[in-house]
């Protein structure tokens, strides 16, 4: 087997089912380009008895016809003469069961459907066809383990994930396959003969995120401004139009998806559900709904709980690293070629941009943290805290608050700096008042420590010592989980 970067519960997984005494059927799903069919390809490289990759956009007799190569292929050494083209899905799969049982596989196998969402064409009756191939007989191979796999998140977590029919219940594991985090990109990037230190991985990783294949582009030898110049703002970089594909290929009609994203673009703290709908100008129900959960399975936005509220009150942030640069610096940008970047990468709008991309991230790294802290071992729950300001009140905004069971919360300021950063007067001030309008609004009262999270660290002074209990720095978060 080839040599997989991270993925360690993604692998056992798919090893557990191969080493199960029953028939095991896997749904794997996620983003594109994040590596699914790799990763199902290389775990699965010695069992494999069939793997079918369906067409996007063809008629079901071409995928028919593709369906019959690649089984003719598969058992061409027991074939005395080439197969006929079933006539439909329910042929396709009969064919499918009658060479296995001809044939019946010594040890347990695997097959493999990839791009499994382009099989259902309207009126193709594919998903019924293995609906039934599944229930009435695969399910009771034992030696059988069966992959489904697609892109399309769309169609994969709504007939699925969330099937209500025949497949209900019957998806015995599944994985959701999530960009890499920091530890594993650096190991990527290592892989590549990429060496860049933490700081340049982290501004990298901002702008693209730990998409495997975007990270593939990375090349040995230049600057991160050299690599996202050449990426993002070149006239055929690899990521300079990937936005537009993106979210129509995963979603199909992605107008409502697009838009949650551009509403969230702009402001980059969070907004509730009834603000989404205001901003968008969408009806409530069911759609607005699906809409929001389709986003959260792909992991282009993620949904945080505050402290001491309800289901009823949760924030949905946009937190696909690619999306939010893209909005914030490709899409309207006149720029393009050397430089561009560079030219970018001063003033406010940087500053506002790698502030909340740095918070995102550590949003993400929340078990890298806590381990960080020494509290990995004590039960905790993480939220954000926010109390707009009012006439004649003022507001606060928490990062990340961490509420242990010892009876303690970790109050988290986040800063992004590219040096050692040094509190001023302002800043303990500001910090002061932010744990006092958290105690007073909502009656806490546990411990309180103000923990500070930094890429280069914080200057020992009398500000910080007076105020800040304890400091993290940047690195924490590139430790294995």
């Amino acid at each position: 087997m080839e040599k997989i970067i991270g993925r360690a519960a993604e692998i056992q997984i798919l090893n557990d089912a191969l080493a199960s005494s029953k028939a095991e059927l896997i749904a794997v799903y996620g983003r594109r380009r994040v590596g699914k069919t790799y990763l199902v390809r290389t775990v699965y490289e010695k069992n494999m008895l069939l793997e079918f990759t369906g067409m996007n956009n063809v008629e079901s007799g071409e995928q028919l016809e593709n369906f019959s190569l690649t089984v003719q292929t598969a058992f061409r050494q027991h074939l005395a003469l080439p197969l006929a083209v079933p006539a439909n899905w329910l042929q396709a799969f009969r064919l499918l069961i009658n060479l296995m049982e001809l044939n019946p596989p010594k040890n347990k196998c695997v097959l493999f459907l990839d791009e499994f969402p382009w099989m259902d064409k309207k009126k193709s009756g594919f998903l019924a066809a293995f609906d039934h191939f599944w229930n009435s007989w695969a399910s009771r191979q034992h030696n059988l383990v069966v992959v489904i796999c697609g892109s399309a998140a769309s169609w994969m977590i709504q007939n699925i994930v969330r099937n209500k029919g025949g497949l209900h219940n019957r998806i015995t594991r599944r994985i959701r396959l999530e960009p890499f985090n920091l530890y594993e990109t650096t190991l990527y990037l290592k892989s590549n003969h990429v060496l860049l230190s933490n700081y340049d991985v982290l501004q990298l990783y901002m702008a693209i995120g730990g998409i495997p294949e975007y990270l593939n582009h990375v090349k040995p030898g230049e600057s991160v401004s050299q690599t996202i110049d050449r990426l993002c703002f070149t006239k055929d970089g690899p990521l300079r139009h990937e936005f537009k594909d993106l979210y129509m290929a995963l979603f199909g009609k992605a107008d409502k998806h697009v838009a949650i994203i551009r509403a969230l673009s702009g402001k980059l703290s969070g907004m509730s559900r009834n603000e989404l709908i205001e901003a968008c100008g969408f009806k409530s129900g069911g759609t607005i709904s699906k809409v929001l959960d389709e986003l959260t399975e792909s992991g282009f936005i993620s949904v945080y709980l505050p402290f001491n509220k309800t289901a009823r009150d949760v924030i949905f942030k946009l937190t696909d690293e690619y999306s939010l640069f893209y909005l914030k610096f490709i899409e309207n940008n006149k720029n393009m070629g050397t430089g561009a970047w560079q030219t970018k990468a001063i003033g406010q709008s940087w500053k506002t941009w790698t502030g909340f991309a740095f918070e995102n991230i550590c949003l993400k790294h929340i078990v890298q943290i806590k381990k960080g802290l020494g509290i990995a071992g004590v039960y905790s729950e993480q939220s954000l805290w926010r109390n707009p300001a009012k006439s004649g009140e003022a507001g606060a905004q928490i990062d990340l608050l961490i509420d242990r069971q010892d009876r303690c919360i970790n109050l988290c300021e986040i800063k992004f700096y590219n040096q050692e950063w040094q509190m001023t007067l302002a800043d303990a001030q500001l910090l002061h008042a932010k744990r006092s309008i958290f105690q007073q609004k909502t009656g806490i009262n546990k411990t309180i420590f103000i923990t500070l999270i930094t890429t280069f660290g914080v200057k020992p002074n009398e500000h910080y010592l007076g105020v800040a209990q304890n400091q993290l720095q940047m690195d924490v978060l590139f430790e294995q989980a």
